[in-house]
C-alpha cells in the first residue's frame, strides 16, 4: 500500500509515521511511505527514514502540479497538513487550512487514489450541552468566534462536496480531542503559548489555587493513540467519520489534580475569555479568545463507532496523556515547530 501524508513531520504526522514504521517493520504491512511537506526533516533520523518526501506548498496553485505528481500512484492519502499560527493572518490561515484542503482533493481525484482519510477535529463540531455523550451525526457547523473551528467547518463541507461526487472514493474523517504526548511538547507550547511562555511551565507543577471556569470541561487523547487510529482506518478501508478521545473526561477537578492545585475557585467565563482575547490584540502571548469558546462549547464525544468498527482502544488515559505534555513543554521535548509561513 501506498500512503501519502501531507504535514508528514507535525506532532500527528510524526506519530503517524512512527505507527505506520512499526506496522512495516514489526506487523510485516507492505507499505510505501510518502511525505509532503514545506521543509524536509532530517532523513537519517526515526521515523522519517525510508520515506519519500515531496517538498511543496499546498495552499500555492503554482504547486499543484508538484501535489499530483507526489500523490500519483498512492492507494490512501492522510490529509494532516494544517497552520494553527500565525493566527494574526486569517488570510493566510485560511488559504492553507480551508483551500489547502481543496487542492489536496482535487489531485487525490486527479491521481485517482482510492481512499482519502482526513484529519478534521472535535472543533468542528457545533456547541453542544457537556452533560451528553455527542455521536458522530452532531451538526458540523463550527463556533464562529473561533477560526480554527470555522476552518475545520469548512473543510468538513469540502468532504461532504468530494465524496458526494466521487462515489468510488472511501472518504474517512477523523475527529480526534485534544492531542497530547511529550514529544509535542515544542510544538505544542509553542503554537498555543508562544515562545516565551513555555519556558516558564515547570515540569511538575505546584498551584496553590487554580480559578477556571466550570465550563471548562473537555476531551483528549494521546497522539500514538490517535496515530494508531489512523493506521486502522488505513488497514481496513474505512469509510466514514470517527470520534476520537480518551477517558476519563478532563474537568476542573481534573485538572486541579493534574497541576496539583491545592483549591478550586470558579472563575467566570466571559473573564477569562476577555484576559485571553486583549492579551492576545496586544501580542503579550498567541492564543485568542476564540479558542475558549471552543474549550467551553466543543462537545464531549462518542467513541463507540471507533471502538466497534476499527477495534480502536485507547492505550493512555487521557489525564495520563495531557501530564505527559505538560513534562514535555517544561522540558522542551520534541521537534520544533515549522517557522510559520512567509505571506505571499
Amino acid at each position: 500500500m501506498r500512503i501519502v501524508i501531507t504535514g508528514a513531520t507535525g506532532h500527528g504526522g510524526t506519530e503517524l509515521l512512527k505507527r505506520l514504521q512499526r506496522a512495516r517493520s514489526e506487523e510485516g504491512a507492505d507499505l510505501e511511505l510518502v511525505g509532503v511537506v514545506r521543509r524536509q526533516p532530517d532523513q537519517d533520523a526515526a521515523p522519517y527514514h525510508g520515506v519519500e518526501w515531496h517538498t511543496l506548498d499546498i495552499s500555492a496553485a503554482e504547486d499543484q502540479p508538484a501535489l499530483e505528481s507526489a500523490l500519483a500512484g498512492a492507494d490512501a492519502v492522510v490529509h494532516l497538513a494544517w497552520l494553527i499560527q500565525p493566527n494574526h493572518n486569517r488570510e493566510m490561515l485560511r488559504r492553507t487550512n480551508v483551500a489547502g484542503t481543496a487542492h489536496v482533493l482535487a489531485a487525490a481525484r486527479k491521481a485517482g487514489v482510492g481512499h482519502v482519510v482526513c484529519a478534521s477535529s472535535v472543533g468542528a463540531y457545533s456547541p453542544a450541552p457537556k452533560d451528553q455523550r455527542t455521536k458522530e451525526g452532531w451538526p458540523t457547523g463550527g463556533i464562529r468566534s473561533s477560526h480554527y473551528s470555522v476552518d475545520k467547518a469548512a473543510q468538513e463541507r469540502l468532504l461532504d462536496g468530494f465524496a458526494k461526487e466521487n462515489p468510488d472514493i472511501v472518504v474517512a474523517r477523523l475527529r480526534p480531542a485534544l492531542m497530547f504526548s511529550a514529544g509535542g511538547g515544542s510544538e505544542v507550547g509553542r503554537y498555543f503559548l508562544g515562545r516565551v511562555l513555555p519556558r516558564l511551565v515547570p515540569r511538575k507543577p505546584w498551584l496553590p489555587l487554580l480559578a477556571i471556569p466550570k465550563e471548562m470541561v473537555f476531551q483528549a487523547a494521546h497522539t500514538a493513540d490517535v496515530a494508531d487510529a489512523y493506521w486502522r482506518v488505513l488497514e481496513r478501508k474505512a469509510e466514514g467519520a470517527f470520534n476520537i478521545a480518551a477517558e476519563p473526561v478532563i474537568d476542573p477537578n481534573a485538572l486541579a489534580w493534574i497541576l496539583n492545585a491545592r483549591r478550586v475557585m470558579p472563575f467566570p467565563l466571559a473573564v477569562l475569555r476577555a484576559v485571553v482575547e486583549v492579551s492576545w490584540r496586544l501580542r503579550l502571548q498567541v492564543t485568542d479568545g476564540g479558542w475558549v469558546d471552543m474549550a467551553a462549547n466543543a462537545p464531549i464525544m462518542d467513541t463507540a463507532r471507533a471502538h466497534t468498527l476499527l477495534g480502536w482502544s485507547p492505550k493512555h488515559s487521557s489525564l495520563e496523556s495531557l501530564a505527559e505534555m505538560l513534562d514535555g513543554i517544561g522540558a522542551g521535548k520534541g521537534r520544533e515547530a515549522s517557522p510559520p509561513l512567509k505571506p505571499r
